[in-house]
């Protein structure tokens, strides 16, 4: 008689390819629709499941982590950020957290990419006037914007996507600085011909542009503070593709509103979906709908990284991208 297969329950709805491979291969719970699941949904799933598959859209605290049954070994998150999950209390409960690293970086770099030259040659600007038929023709003053070749870019946070912005930088030209909670090895700031800045208030006074990649943590919290924005430049510009709680968005949007921070490209917000309406309002800000991983190939290697966690785990061994609470 074959063994029992595990119990797993996805609180989102997947690509097909990875819904079909999982259907597969264990005993799957999917969405139907793809709203965030309940808070007692999300109960009943840790009561009765032996892997959950969430997102960053579910909280996994301590007091959903309380009520979870026995059967509850894995949390096979289905994304690289583990902010949503406490992992200790997962661990101390005997419940492995793990995760899929790696798989977004080159997409999460392109889009900061994007951002930083639409903000900087005023795209969204440009296109909204085409748009609406309002183009009168060429003026030798219109949309003029900044130049990136030549400009320095300041990388806040050096891991997997920082490093890839710094490339996709260097090649149009910019000068590379970063700060880091760790200073590169030599040889890797060499091949990125990357500046090391100890002091982050040094390095923000001097940028043309900053780029966010650092996860959000307690100590990164608010890192971007009204303190430190006043540091930047007036015709600096900001881009963020990381994590929102990173920066005072209010004190951003203060500073963009008086001319004081002269663009800004945002694809994820201090608040989630409940964005500021006044930052809406600035002709100097481009919005997106959290879509830095949002690639068709970067979605399905994400469900594939779930499921060798969860079938690494199913034949008895840690899964690969096991994470651990020192890690977070």
């Amino acid at each position: 008689m074959p063994d029992k297969r595990l119990s797993v329950v996805v609180t989102r709805r997947l690509p097909p390819e990875v819904e079909t491979r999982l259907s597969e291969l264990f005993d799957v719970s999917l969405r139907k629709d793809d709203a965030p699941m309940s808070r007692d949904a999300l109960v009943a799933a840790v009561q009765a499941a032996d892997v959950l598959v969430p997102t960053i859209t579910d909280k996994i605290d301590a007091p959903l982590l309380a009520q979870a049954g026995d059967r509850l070994k894995l949390i096979a998150n289905f994304g690289a950020g583990v902010d949503n999950i406490d992992v200790a209390t997962a661990r101390q409960r005997g419940i492995l957290v793990s995760n899929t690293p790696g798989v977004v970086t080159e997409d999460t770099a392109d889009m900061a990419m994007a951002l930083i030259l639409a903000v900087t040659r005023r795209i969204p600007e440009g296109l909204a006037v085409m748009q609406k038929g309002d183009w009168d023709g060429w003026s030798p003053t219109a949309f003029m914007g900044g130049r990136l070749s030549g400009s320095r870019i300041g990388i806040l946070g050096m891991g997997r996507i920082g490093q890839a912005v710094a490339r996709r930088a260097a090649a149009f030209g910019c000068q590379v600085h970063y700060h880091n909670r760790k200073r590169l090895r030599p040889e890797i700031e060499e091949e990125l011909q990357a500046t090391y800045w100890e002091s982050l208030d040094q390095m923000l006074s001097r940028v043309d542009i900053l780029s966010i990649n650092c996860p959000h943590t307690p100590s990164t919290f608010h890192l971007l503070n009204a303190r430190r924005l006043k540091l930047m430049k007036p015709s600096a510009v900001i881009v963020n593709t990381s994590r929102g709680e990173v920066i005072d968005e209010n004190a951003l949007t203060r500073m963009l509103r008086a001319g004081e921070i002269a663009g800004a490209g945002l694809d994820v917000f201090e608040h989630g979906a409940e964005i500021n309406p006044r930052l809406r309002e600035l002709p100097n800000v481009v919005l997106l709908p959290h879509m830095g991983s949002a690639t068709v190939a970067g979605r399905i290697e994400m469900g594939e990284k779930v499921i060798i966690n969860i079938k690494t785990f199913d034949d008895g061994h840690r899964p690969p991208d096991l994470v651990v609470p020192s890690m977070v």
